[in-house]
């Protein structure tokens, strides 16, 4: 089963209904497992702009799979400073989703081309 830490800009398409994000986010939702962290969903909760919205993000985060834990993002922050993460243009809520997805073993999904540059430099 697949298992998939979702990043922020991930959710905004998908509520926005794009097809290329929401079909496969659907698949997700009946033959695999999303993860979420609290910060994403602080940062959906951020851009809110109406009840209809805001009751939206409420449901889908009372039904996600959260990966938060003591000292999670005093860690990331770690890692950050190791792999100088901040001199590559990634904050520290990205550096909290690479860590993460790391540290639980599971896939990140983001559109953020920098996070995607950082992983895709690791691979090699």
């Amino acid at each position: 089963m697949k298992k998939v830490l979702i990043d922020t800009s991930v959710w905004i398409e998908f509520l926005k209904g794009n097809k290329e994000i929401f079909d496969p986010m659907m698949d997700l939702m009946e033959n695999g497992e999303i993860y979420t962290l609290e910060l994403i969903f602080a940062e959906l909760m951020q851009g809110v702009r109406s009840a209809r919205e805001h009751s939206i993000i409420t449901e889908f985060y009372q039904q996600m799979r959260v990966l938060d834990q003591p000292g999670l993002i005093f860690q990331a922050g770690e890692y950050s400073r190791k792999e100088k993460l901040l001199s590559k243009g990634i904050g520290l809520i990205d550096a909290v989703l690479i860590y993460s997805a790391q540290n639980f073993g599971i896939e990140l999904w983001t559109l953020d081309k920098k996070i995607q540059g950082y992983l895709s430099d690791k691979l090699i």
